[in-house]
């Protein structure tokens, strides 16, 4: 089932066979720096964490798919939805390195963030990213991210403390870069 469609990929909802794909991403050494986990999961844990996920009703969990081979590429999370205050927060994880650099990401965030403003009435979207994931925050400022603030020293990783980068998006910041980014 497509839930979101784009050009090159689009979102559906997990199933049971995708929890081997997010247990194998867990334990990419890449992965997890630019994410920052220091947690090791167990494949139960992946199981229980989707599955209580599955039952909350201010996060939606979906898979990243290539429309070209029907690959599951990567996942994202909107978490924290906020009907009352009408914001969220939004995370994304690609699976593989060669699957990074070619606008994948950047077009799974743009439609997440097209349902958010549009379908759900949301007015800001928000996330955090390590200072040293240059790339990610190229993308993020590309769909009109900002940057609203740093905590300092927040992630202590492998021997260095780190900076954690907080970025936001209000509904007509999105759609002004959304515009700037179909013309690209």
């Amino acid at each position: 089932m497509r839930f979101l469609q784009g050009e090159n990929v689009y979102l559906r909802p997990f199933r049971k066979e995708d929890f081997e794909m997010i247990f194998k991403c867990v334990q990419d050494k890449e992965i997890r720096r630019l994410t920052g986990t220091q947690t090791f999961f167990t494949m139960e844990k992946i199981e229980q964490a989707y599955e209580s996920f599955a039952l909350d009703k201010t996060r939606m969990d979906l898979v990243i798919v290539r429309n070209e081979t029907d690959e599951a590429i990567g996942d994202l999370a909107l978490m924290d939805i906020d009907f009352l205050n009408r914001n969220a927060s939004v995370r994304i994880a690609l699976n593989d390195e060669k699957h990074r650099g070619h606008g994948f990401g950047t077009e799974a965030m743009k439609l997440i963030l097209e349902h958010g403003f549009h379908n759900l009435g949301l007015y800001r979207i928000g996330l955090n990213v390590y200072h040293y994931n240059t790339r990610a925050k190229r993308s993020y400022e590309k769909l009109g991210f900002k940057q609203e603030g740093v905590i300092r020293g927040e992630l202590f990783y492998e021997g260095e403390f780190h900076d954690n980068i907080l970025m936001g998006v209000l509904a007509d910041e999105f759609w002004e870069a959304n515009e700037k980014w179909g013309e690209v």
